[in-house]
């Protein structure tokens, strides 16, 4: 059982940065994938990054390509998301999941993954 744990929400200005990280809580003999998903009032839920549990294959949403960046941080066991240049479009609460979604374009399925964290909420306002 795996417990994704998320920190680093807050408020923000439009063109500012945050950080976001993912703790992995539990056993990980099976873990693949650890990806970011977003949810905005009145949305689907939608991927934003992922990458693989041993650093390997990133994917990123479209819209936050050149902005965002997935990536391990081996000195505190998480995996951060780099959020630059926020828009007013990026505010909504991020997920953190974990599991095996398979291969490719398969990362952006929320429905593939096992474990989800409780959720940060991010809002770039002035």
């Amino acid at each position: 059982q795996l417990q994704p744990v998320e920190s680093g929400g807050g408020l923000v200005e439009p063109g500012g940065s945050l950080r976001l990280s993912c703790a992995v809580r539990g056993f990980a003999h099976d873990l693949y994938v650890v990806a970011w998903f977003r949810q905005a009032p009145g949305k689907e839920r939608e991927g934003v990054a992922s990458m693989s549990s041993g650093g390997g294959s990133t994917y990123y949403a479209d819209s936050v390509k050149g902005r965002f960046s997935i990536f391990r941080n081996f000195a505190k066991n998480t995996w951060d998301l780099q959020m630059n240049r926020l828009m007013p479009e990026d505010a909504a609460i991020y997920y953190c999941a974990a599991g095996d979604p398979g291969y490719g374009e398969r990362w952006r399925r929320a429905d593939l993954y096992d474990y989800w964290g409780q959720g940060t909420q991010v809002t770039v306002s002035e």
